[in-house]
């Protein structure tokens, strides 16, 4: 994938990210409901661009994935993260993710000299098996963290050492 790039996610990038986020596919692996909380968690993750600590994967100059840090803002926390990541639908099982993540992750030892990533994700989520490549590794599992439609999903706890 030549013509795939990442780079700084910059404010304009939002737009993408409440777009795939609002679609009813993806959106079933956030725990946002509503225009609104997308809008809201949109907003949180292109935050971090500030810090640059937003990534934006690009295909032919358009965006197709966003991945970020959470950064910890309190001294004791600030050598782990969590980070989230998106791809667009039509981009998934091109390597997007996987070039997306591993960029992050160097930014994430480079530049913030972190020691630890960190990622929730729910059971059943696709990209499980991306994170389980790229060396995540569980450390727990709670059961019953989100319920929809009177149905209860469970998340599980994975982290990697950089």
């Amino acid at each position: 994938m030549e013509k795939l790039k990442t780079r700084f996610s910059v404010a304009e990038d939002k737009k993408y990210l409440v777009e795939w986020m609002s679609d009813p596919d993806v959106l079933r692996w956030f725990p946002m409901s509503d225009a609104r909380e997308i809008e809201d968690a949109a907003s949180v993750c292109i935050g971090y661009a500030r810090f640059q600590a937003v990534l934006t994967a690009v295909y032919d100059d358009i965006p197709c994935g966003i991945a970020n840090l959470y950064l910890q803002p309190y001294r004791k926390m600030a050598h782990q993260c969590l980070f989230a990541i998106i791809v667009a639908k039509e981009h998934r099982g091109k390597g997007v993710g996987t070039i997306l993540l591993t960029e992050l992750m160097k930014l994430a030892k480079e530049r913030f000299q972190l020691e630890i990533l960190c990622l929730e994700v729910y059971e059943g989520n696709p990209a499980i098996s991306l994170y389980d490549r790229l060396g995540f590794v569980t450390c727990g599992f709670q059961r019953h963290f989100t319920k929809e439609n009177g149905m209860y999903r469970g998340k599980y706890f994975k982290q990697k050492i950089l």
